[in-house]
């Protein structure tokens, strides 16, 4: 009976070891909104297919850098008269209307209306911009080198080519996750941990 009771002191001594070498792999939950994780890689290649790859990587970068903000992380402010983070955020909502509109040809008209909101309604918003727009390409069938990003400003449009939308605002956007990225660990609050932008998915091992 003793020895019986020692292998399973032995046994569990052992697991417990294992356990700490090998934890338990944490994966995004599934019930979380589609840019949380960033989807499989597709089969083929195709403009429309690398242009909602990389909204797709902006959506989870956005994602993450903005899960879990405080109030007092909302409120900082690098100095230097720059930006807020909840005022940095708010023109990433904007850049995320404006990349939305670009790939469904509709114009983005200037000047822009403020619309009031609350951090949470804003995330939200521009998270569902990315997503639609990464499903909007997904399934687009005309030639994307037709597409154009349209400015209205009264009666007066101007247009450019739908490739000025990686250079322009997607880099933009990614620019300004970033900033979240060093204005949230200033504020005391880092990223979570195990979000990796390369396999466009979180988990802790």
């Amino acid at each position: 009976m003793l020895d019986k009771i020692i292998y399973c002191c032995f046994f569990i001594a052992l697991s417990t070891i294992s356990y700490a070498q090998n934890p338990i792999s944490i994966e995004t939950p599934k019930n979380m909104h589609p840019c949380a994780e960033i989807s499989e890689y597709p089969e083929t290649v195709s403009e429309h297919l690398i242009l909602a790859r990389m909204i797709e990587g902006l959506g989870f970068r956005y994602f993450w850098v903005t899960e879990g903000l405080r109030k007092e992380d909302l409120a900082y402010n690098p100095g230097n008269d720059g930006r807020t983070t909840e005022e940095t955020l708010e023109h990433l909502y904007n850049l995320s209307n404006f990349i939305l509109n670009s790939v469904q040809g509709t114009p983005n008209i200037r000047p822009l209306e403020e619309v009031a909101m609350t951090f949470e309604e804003r995330r939200l918003k521009a998270l569902n911009n990315f997503n639609t727009a990464v499903e909007y390409l997904k399934s687009a069938e005309e030639n994307i080198n037709t597409a154009k990003i349209i400015f209205q400003r009264g009666e007066k449009t101007t247009e450019f080519p739908i490739w000025n939308l990686i250079n322009g605002p997607i880099s933009d956007a990614i620019y300004h996750c970033g900033q979240i990225v060093s204005f949230r660990r200033s504020s005391g609050n880092p990223i979570l941990p195990g979000v990796n932008v390369f396999t466009g998915k979180r988990s802790l091992k």
